[in-house]
């Protein structure tokens, strides 16, 4: 009982820190590019999980093994699943780009059957019309039987970084490595290429303590702390539910932010939206535990 306390505090932490990064998002985007504030926030996180690594004396054996997954793990992780996601960001109101983004597990569990061999149930179809039709209405904002998108390159930008999130977690299923060891490796091979992106695209430019500060904070929370506590969560939870059910907790956390740190008016149609899909999510999870 002691360690499922434990494994809620870590969890109930890691959510407060994910409530924050649509608000943290939106800021640091007003400074900078998506490729600027990708490359600060890589660069952080690996500095913070570096430390980590040596701090627990596994540099060794992280230099040693685990590269050949980390080549195609780090590109799709932080590299394209990060700047798919940003640049949504960049391009949505954050209240949207968050909402499409929790559907997520949703793409996961439809993308399980040809990639693991799962069976596909009528719950998990039935969860999908619902958190579908929810992107629906937001992606309309509202207007669900005109199809002129108010902003469809977001919205696809949105669902591309849910496709990537999805694919990256089901491949991992067969990754061996510590996780945390895992995740530098994956930084270690994405800041380079981030770098080179960074280079030969628009450059780094300064825009300031503030704007630096911002992409300092999503690489240190969104990134890095927020992964270390969801990580000791599960390790210590008698039961997987107990922990993963804590994080619809955070989209109204977020909504709150945003309204009160960046003024975004709340829209009804995201309200709605998001409503659905987290009707759709509470739904398969009850799947999960029946």
């Amino acid at each position: 009982m002691n360690m499922d306390r434990q494994a809620i505090g870590f969890g109930l932490a890691a959510v407060a820190l994910w409530s924050t990064v649509a608000t943290a998002f939106k800021v640091a985007l007003t400074w900078m590019s998506p490729l600027e504030l990708m490359w600060v926030a890589a660069l952080v996180s690996w500095a913070l999980m570096g430390g980590i690594v040596i701090y627990r004396q596994q540099l060794g054996h992280a230099l040693r093994s685990g590269w050949r997954t980390a080549l195609w793990a780090g590109l799709m992780n932080p590299v394209a699943y990060y700047l798919a996601l940003f640049a949504a960001y960049d391009r949505l109101p954050g209240q949207e780009a968050m909402a499409l983004n929790y559907t997520w597990a949703l793409v996961m569990a439809f993308l399980a059957v040809p990639i693991l061999g799962q069976r596909l149930t009528r719950r998990d179809i039935v969860s999908g019309i619902i958190a579908y039709a929810g992107v629906w209405v937001i992606a309309t904002r509202g207007s669900v039987f005109d199809v002129n998108f108010a902003d469809l390159t977001g919205v696809l930008l949105a669902l591309a970084s849910t496709l990537l999130w999805a694919l990256y977690w089901l491949f991992n299923t067969r990754d061996a490595r510590e996780p945390l060891v895992g995740q530098w490796q994956n930084f270690s091979v994405g800041l380079p290429v981030l770098t080179l992106l960074l280079y030969i695209g628009p450059g780094f430019q300064w825009h300031g303590w503030q704007a630096l500060g911002a992409g300092v904070y999503v690489g240190l929370f969104e990134m890095g702390i927020a992964f270390i506590f969801w990580q000791l969560a599960m390790q210590r939870v008698s039961r997987t539910a107990k922990v993963s059910n804590l994080i619809f907790l955070s989209p109204p956390v977020s909504l709150m932010l945003l309204f009160l740190v960046v003024g975004e008016p709340i829209r009804f149609s995201t309200l709605m939206g998001l409503a659905l899909i987290l009707s759709g999510l509470m739904l398969q999870q009850r799947q999960k535990l029946s």
